[in-house]
């Protein structure tokens, strides 16, 4: 493994939070990542952020300016490598967090993941539970019986057409698509970033990621869940149009030691449609 550090930027955000943006390569691969604590405290610095694909580590700042820890942009979005030769699949991206945990020197980590972050935390979990100590999963991606993938994906899932979807998705329809997902969560000005990131290595990740992962598939990654031996954190948006509430009470069936946090009104994004949904997440992490 080649692991480099290139660049470094420090931004102070509200409450006196250092956050240290970083860009280095893994198996010469660019990974841009942040990492923050609190001034004069060490933070905590075994929390990991995972975030939602088509989106980046921008979307947590708000919960790593809480807790600390470090919160990677994925291979194939925001400012990650994104290169045709990547594998993209569930199994790929969780190879590649363990191998970002390593770049990292993290053995005992506190993950949070959202929407694919979440599934990828999960299979995570179950496959090496002495990496995970503790689980915050926010509207993750079912590895459940009886999701079916909104029509978009299921088109996306199609060769041709998935790739002149990809392609000929104007602004307008991207920004639509995501309010209408979290109708408070996107400004123009993060509408904007977002926009800027959905170049065609991140459509090409998404085409990929969901194509290797049918309904069938995903039950299957999920197959193990009852093995995870950690503490979960199931929070839900009530108002997600995409991957409905009813799979926070599903998935804490199928979990051993699972508390659920809904929150009301709130959609994909619930931590920035209504931040205090980010408070039940900060208080699980800090527990001892």
């Amino acid at each position: 493994m080649v692991a480099r550090e290139l660049t470094r930027r420090d931004v102070i955000l509200a409450r006196g939070v250092r956050v240290a943006e970083h860009t280095t390569t893994i198996d010469h691969v660019p990974v841009f990542y942040r990492s923050a604590e609190e001034a004069g405290s060490s933070g905590l610095s075994r929390v990991v952020y995972l975030h939602e694909a088509l989106t980046s580590s921008d979307d947590v700042l708000p919960l790593l300016a809480r807790t600390g820890g470090v919160a990677p942009d994925m291979i194939g979005f925001g400012r990650s490598g994104k290169g045709g030769h990547l594998d993209y699949t569930p199994e790929g991206m969780v190879d590649f967090v363990q191998r970002f945990l390593r770049h990292e020197g993290l053995d005992r980590v506190r993950l949070v993941g959202h929407g694919w972050g979440g599934a990828l935390g999960l299979i995570l979990a179950e496959q090496r539970p002495e990496l995970v100590e503790r689980l915050v999963v926010i509207d993750p991606v079912p590895l459940l019986e009886g999701f079916v993938w909104p029509r978009p994906v299921r088109l996306w899932r199609k060769p041709v057409i998935g790739e002149l979807m990809m392609g000929s998705t104007p602004r307008w329809v991207l920004s639509q698509e995501l309010r209408s997902a979290s109708p408070r969560a996107w400004t123009s000005d993060r509408l904007a970033v977002v926009w800027g990131q959905f170049d065609q290595g991140t459509q090409r990740a998404l085409l990929r990621l969901h194509r290797a992962a049918d309904e069938a598939r995903l039950a299957q990654l999920g197959a193990g869940l009852a093995k995870i031996a950690a503490p979960v954190q199931i929070v839900w948006g009530q108002a997600d149009p995409w991957f409905p509430a009813r799979f926070a009470d599903a998935y804490a069936a199928r979990l051993s030691h699972a508390e659920v946090e809904q929150v009301a009104g709130a959609g994909h994004w619930p931590w920035l449609d209504e931040p205090r949904a980010g408070d039940p997440v900060v208080d699980f992490l800090t527990r001892p």
